[in-house]
């Protein structure tokens, strides 16, 4: 039985950036290890709150310490959630779209002659796919574009995410603090984390505030004396500015149905949102419709084979001319030296015949070329004859021979029946009537 037939895990096959846990059923970003850092700003912050409110209640010299116990539960509510919904927006399937194995068969492939939209493909060679689609979106046209990475057209909404290398729908960003993309199946989750993480940061520092205002003395003589609260307090400062920040940003994304690539790339108060149904019809969009399921069974078996992508080229005119000794590596769009890793040309390139172009071009230019160098100071060589007239007058006939006299004098033939004009001139004029060139003759002594 052959390897390569043998069934493997899609997980394992896979043509993503993505790092897979628990054998497939997690998924995260390449960045994945930045989700050690937000856990530890977090906990960290959670934590020191946490011990400082049990202290105080075990402080039995206070007469209301009995008050703070809600203060530890809801404390401690709001950090195991924060961090739930932290996971469930890094480890989840953000709405990839499954990439396909070969170009897609188009009705109009035929049918398109414009050159920049030509697809060259080992199985399918000449297919010509349009770069993009137009499609109707609740009643306006919506461009489709088509990815040359995933070979298919992304859906609307659809963007292919540089770090992951795959197409998210609904695609918002890709955040380096969860590492991974936020799109369609992981957004509600990702607005109740940065939400979340806002209370959080309001209610330490207000309680840690109120633990200060309580001691005895001044403001100032408790704010020395207790070091843990005043460090709650900067640090939840500096923290609501970001993520309550990025809470009323997101907010008003949802209630006006956009996403953070599409309010920075299009603009959407310049012209109408398709997607705009409503405040109301938007959060319950967000917030109450069902999660749409993943379109990846990571866990089920493929055939390796079946999975690898073809190699495809798509020629851009005007780019410059790929040489016989490099390699085109579909999934960047980049070029590679031959001897690289990378995929290997498709058949129709391969087959081409390159010597011969190259040949076609020299002979070309060859026949383009003038008989002679201009640099080399080969002159012609002219022959003159003379006859008297009937009214005194001598006449000179003048011809000229360029092959002859090389050929002559490359033949060491010392005896020559006429005179050649050496170290001379041509000097070139134009014609206005019939451009013609003209060459003034040297004047030759007997």
């Amino acid at each position: 039985m052959d390897l390569n037939d043998k069934p493997t895990r899609l997980y394992k096959v896979w043509k993503g950036s993505n790092k897979f846990f628990c054998g497939g059923r997690l998924i995260f970003g390449p960045d994945v290890a930045s989700l050690f850092l937000s856990t530890l700003l977090i906990a960290g912050p959670a934590i020191a709150f946490s011990i400082k409110i049990y202290l105080k209640i075990k402080d039995t010299t206070n007469s209301d310490h009995h008050l703070w116990y809600p203060v530890l539960i809801v404390g401690s509510f709001l950090t195991v959630l924060d961090l739930m919904f932290l996971f469930l927006t890094s480890g989840r399937d953000p709405g990839i779209v499954p990439r396909n194995s070969r170009p897609p068969e188009s009705d109009e492939a035929y049918d398109v002659t414009t050159p920049s939209m030509e697809w060259v493909n080992g199985r399918t060679p000449h297919l010509k796919l349009p770069r993009a689609k137009d499609v109707i979106v609740n009643g306006h046209t919506i461009k489709v574009k088509y990815c040359d990475t995933c070979l298919l057209y992304r859906p609307p909404r659809t963007s292919h995410c540089s770090i992951c290398n795959n197409c998210v729908r609904r695609f918002d960003h890709h955040c380096p603090w969860v590492g991974q993309c936020i799109g369609l199946r992981n957004y509600r989750f990702f607005f109740m984390f940065i939400s979340t993480s806002t209370i959080l940061c309001i209610y330490v520092f207000a309680f840690s505030l109120i633990n200060i205002l309580e001691k005895k003395g001044g403001f100032w003589e408790a704010v020395s004396h207790d070091i843990p609260s005043d460090f709650l307090i900067v640090y939840c400062f500096i923290a609501v500015w970001f993520v309550g920040g990025l809470t009323v940003f997101h907010f008003y994304l949802i209630c006006t149905n956009q996403t953070t690539y599409e309010n920075f790339r299009y603009r959407y108060d310049k012209k109408e949102n398709p997607y705009n149904k409503g405040t109301m019809r938007n959060l319950k969009e967000v917030f109450f419709s069902k999660i749409a399921p993943s379109m990846n069974k990571f866990r089920s078996f493929v055939k390796e084979d079946e999975h690898m992508m073809a190699g495809s080229v798509t020629p851009n005119i005007g780019e410059s001319i790929i040489s016989s000794k490099e390699k085109i590596d579909i999934e960047m769009g980049t070029k590679k030296r031959a001897g690289s890793s990378g995929f290997s040309l498709p058949e129709i390139l391969r087959n081409l015949d390159y010597d011969d172009l190259e040949d076609n071009i020299k002979s070309s230019e060859e026949e383009r070329r003038p008989a002679f160098d201009t640099f080399l100071s080969v002159e012609p060589e002219e022959y003159f004859q003379s006859s008297t007239g009937q009214d005194g007058v001598t006449q000179f006939m003048q011809s000229s021979s360029f092959g002859d006299s090389v050929r002559r004098s490359s033949a060491g033939e010392s005896d020559q029946s006429s005179m050649a004009a050496t170290g001379t001139k041509a000097v070139e004029g134009t014609d206005d009537r019939n451009n013609l060139h003209q060459t003034t003759a040297p004047v030759f002594q007997a």
